[in-house]
Parts: structure tokens; C-alpha cells; sequence
């Protein structure tokens, strides 16, 4: 299908001479007249193309829920999900994807009204109902469906790399969870110098910052280390994926870890931690090749892990930015022919997506409203609304580039706001896997010619100093919207 997408977007992605475009393509000469409607007409047969792939995506997911092996493998007893229920394992799902944020019984009668086609809420399930079914469900379902959405992804579409790498950057951050004794015993808190203390899960993801969707997300304890849920990234990674990492994360066992994956690495690094790093900072050099060896502490963790300890070359590369200051990175990209200095800049610049996508998952999406005050709902929570940031990025695809094609013109790139599309995926979700396939084409133009008017103009150079001293809103049980 990838390849059918390469085919389909040859005139659309290189219009810019549509004469000579025209004559290679159709070996004719043509006027241009006759090239622009040719141009149009691919353009409109590769939008379909699109629409029919992303149908195909929820038709795909929803013969997954729907399979008896899913079903087996993401309930905890054979008696769960066995009886005629209105909340059966399915609907569950859909309601636990729906990016909620009210209360459970708003919610409830929200996704009811939806799915019976009534136009005022209707009392069909109590919200002790959902509680109960919950229970039945393991959490590992969404992070199922999140690699399943994720696969079709890659395979579908024809996916946006950096010079063929897959562009990867890991980052972590911390959410505030509800306050229950099961919950504060297992992720910990967060104590302060003043005010009570507050439970907090450690989150990290693996976030593909040239397509924007979360190719792995975990929460965990407090106390578990960035660099640990790292190696639990690093599983999934394969040939052809490029890191990206922050200051907080270089070490030699995780730079193994990664070259065993046969995947490569860039990474900042701090210049007065690491010797060799603090040498060359001082010797002005723009770039060199170092050989990095392992301490006593990294010997024991490669030991651990399985690793052997020889050491690795690496590339230090210094950047100078506009501020003053300097910047150096380490890279296992160490071919100056193949990538050279000039690339590193942009390249470690390309990593801010990831800090974008955390905002987006607590202030848009609203990752901290938890539903539940158990491990178990705090779980499900947090991977439902993954998978659901996911497929709006995935279904909005179209769009994006539609709006790409129509910038080439215009004083600004422009992009799709992403927070509108979201709020537009609200109950949208429900629909688009309760309906029928028809139905569902249709729901997925509408919301394409949405995005694709939902739009804001790029401007190069814009830059806004970071707030460190933010009012986080809170979400409380007692207190939920209304809408």
C-alpha cells in the first residue's frame, strides 16, 4: 500500500514544472492547461486513496476488539465479558478511548445518546456499572491497540523520514495522579517544602517527532528512572530507527543498548560530566572522533543488561547557537561525508516535538484527569488516551497534507491545528467504531474537510522563553466539567 501512495503523489509532491513533470511521467507533450487537470485529478484520486486507507484503519481495529483472541488475551478470567451486558468488552473500549473528561455518569450517558442515535441523554448504564466492568479489563488492551494503529501506520502510509532514518526521540516527564492509599503505595509521591504531598507517575515515551505520533508510552513509579523506561523503548526499536536524547540521558550502557538494536543515536551531552566531552569543549574543535569507555558502574549495568563492554567510537560534534551559548552533541553517526556538520543543528532542533506532544497531553487531552482511583484505572486512562492522541494524528494525515500542498503559494507554511483536531476526535471516536463501513467513509471526509479549514500559519524564528514557574491545573474527583 506504501508503494501505492509513492505512485499516486509522483505529480501531486513535484508539481512545481508541470510541463516537464507531465512529459516524464506520461512520456507525452502536453500543454499546461491539460498538465494542471491531470495534476487535479491526481490530486483528488490520492485524497481518496487516503480516505479509503484510514477506513480501512478502524475497520482493521475494530476486527481486532471484536476477535475472540483479544478478547481472551485483555480480560483477567474466562467468566469476564461472558454474559449480555449493555456494557460489554467492546463498548467498554469505546467508551474508555472517547478522551473523557467529565464525570463517569455524564460520560455514560453522553456515549449512550451517541451510539442509540437519541437527541437527549438517557439513563442506560450507572456509573457503578462502569466501575465494575473496568475491573474485568487489563490496560495492556489499549497498549495493544496502540502498537496494532501504529503498525498499520508505517505499513499504509508512506511515512516522513530524516535522510531514510526514522527519526526517535525519548523524553519523560511526571503527571499528578489522584490521592488513594493503592495508588500513592505504588507510584510514590512527590514530597514539597510546603502543602500536603501529592501521588506521581514517572511517564515516558517514544515519540516520532517527523510523522508526531507516540510510538511507545509508559507510566510508572516515581522512583523508576528515565534511562530505564528507555530500555524498555529500546525493544521495540529496529534498523533504521535514529534516537534522539536529552541531556539527562547519556550513559554507555544505554549508547550499547542502542547500537545492539542496530538502530543509531544523537544525543546532548554535558561538557563537565564526561572527561573526554569537557576536552574537547575546550579545545574549540568543531568535531572529532572519540572513543568513549565504560566506568565501573556502566561495566556493571552492560553486565546486566547482557552487553559487552569494548569501547565505542563516537563523533562529538559542537554547535554554536544564536544565544552564545555552546552546544555538544554525541552521535553514532560518525561518516562526516555521509552526515556532515552543518546537519547536526537542525537535526537536534527536530527533537522539540516531543516537549510540544507532552503539552498537548497535559493541557489539551488533559492526561492527569483520571477516572479512576486504582493502579488499574490510572493505567487504563493513560493508554486509551494515548491510542486516541495517535489516531487523530493518523486520520489527520489528509489533511496535512492537502495543507502542505496548498501553502507552496502563500506567504506561510501552514499546518493543522492539532489541539481543533482533537476536540473535533471527541465523541467522533465513538462514532467512527459503531457505525457501519459506509458510515464511516463519510465520517472521515467530514472530518477532513474540517481539518483541512482548522489551520495556523508556521513563522520561522518565533521564539518564547520558557516558563519554569507555571500553575499546573488540578483535576478533582469531586469537581468534574459539566462539559
Amino acid at each position: 500500500m506504501g508503494q501505492i501512495f509513492v505512485a499516486g503523489f509522483m505529480i501531486v509532491m513535484y508539481n512545481k514544472d508541470t510541463k516537464s513533470i507531465c512529459y516524464i511521467i506520461f512520456h507525452i507533450q502536453i500543454s499546461e492547461e491539460k498538465c494542471l487537470q491531470i495534476i487535479k485529478m491526481a490530486q483528488f484520486l490520492a485524497r481518496k486513496m487516503f480516505f479509503q486507507v484510514c477506513a480501512k484503519i478502524i475497520e482493521d481495529l475494530k476486527e481486532i476488539i471484536n476477535s475472540d483472541d483479544f478478547l481472551s488475551q485483555h480480560r483477567f478470567s474466562e467468566e469476564d465479558f461472558s454474559r449480555d451486558r449493555k456494557l460489554p468488552f467492546q463498548r467498554l473500549i469505546y467508551y474508555l478511548i472517547n478522551l473523557n473528561k467529565r464525570s463517569y455518569q455524564d460520560e455514560l450517558d453522553s456515549f449512550f445518546k451517541l451510539i442509540n442515535g437519541h437527541e437527549i441523554d438517557e439513563r442506560e448504564v450507572t456509573k457503578g456499572a462502569v466501575c465494575t466492568a473496568r475491573k474485568k479489563l487489563k490496560y495492556e488492551a489499549f497498549v495493544d491497540l496502540n502498537r496494532h494503529l501504529n503498525a498499520m501506520f508505517y505499513t499504509y502510509f508512506n511515512s516522513r523520514t530524516w535522510f531514510g532514518f526514522n527519526l526517535l526521540a525519548f523524553d519523560g516527564s511526571t503527571v499528578r495522579l489522584p490521592k488513594s492509599p493503592e495508588i500513592t503505595n505504588h507510584f510514590g509521591v512527590w514530597k514539597t517544602k510546603t502543602g500536603e504531598s501529592c501521588p506521581v507517575a514517572r511517564v515516558s515515551q517514544m515519540f516520532d517527532v517527523v510523522n508526531k505520533v507516540s510510538v511507545d508510552a509508559l507510566i510508572s513509579p516515581k522512583s523508576t528512572g528515565e534511562r530505564d523506561l528507555a530500555i524498555e523503548h529500546l525493544k521495540i526499536t529496529v534498523k533504521g530507527d535514529l534516537v534522539l536524547l536529552d541531556r539527562g540521558y547519556p550513559a554507555f550502557w544505554l549508547f550499547k543498548k542502542i547500537l545492539s538494536r542496530q538502530a543509531e543515536f544523537c544525543a546532548r551531552i554535558s561538557n563537565t560530566k564526561w572527561k573526554q566531552v569537557n576536552k574537547f569543549f575546550q579545545s574549540g574543535k568543531k568535531e572529532e572522533i572519540v572513543f568513549i569507555n565504560p566506568s565501573y558502574s556502566a561495566v556493571k549495568r552492560c553486565r546486566e543488561l547482557g552487553l559487552d563492554t569494548k569501547p565505542i567510537p563516537l563523533r562529538l560534534v559542537r554547535i554554536e547557537l544564536e544565544n552564545g551559548e555552546t552546544e555538544i552533541l554525541i552521535t553514532s553517526l560518525t561518516d562526516p561525508d555521509l552526515f556532515p556538520h552543518s546537519r547536526f543543528s537542525a537535526l537536534y532542533h527536530l527533537r522539540w516535538p516531543v516537549e510540544e506532544d507532552y503539552k498537548t497531553m497535559k493541557c489539551r487531552i488533559e492526561v492527569e484527569n483520571f477516572s479512576g482511583k486504582s493502579i488499574l484505572s490510572v493505567n487504563q486512562d493513560f493508554h486509551a488516551k494515548i491510542f486516541s492522541k495517535n489516531l487523530t494524528a493518523v486520520l489527520s494525515i489528509p489533511a496535512k497534507e492537502v495543507i502542505r500542498q496548498e501553502s507552496q503559494n502563500k506567504q506561510y507554511e501552514y499546518q493543522l491545528n492539532f489541539t481543533q483536531a482533537l476536540s473535533r476526535m471527541k465523541d467522533t471516536i465513538v462514532l467512527l467504531f459503531t457505525k457501519a463501513k459506509p458510515a464511516v467513509k463519510d465520517i472521515i471526509v467530514k472530518l477532513h474537510n474540517i481539518f483541512v479549514k482548522t489551520i495556523e500559519p508556521i513563522r520561522p524564528g518565533r521564539k518564547y522563553p520558557r516558563k519554569s514557574k507555571v500553575q499546573r491545573k488540578g483535576f478533582y474527583m469531586c469537581y468534574k466539567p459539566i462539559r
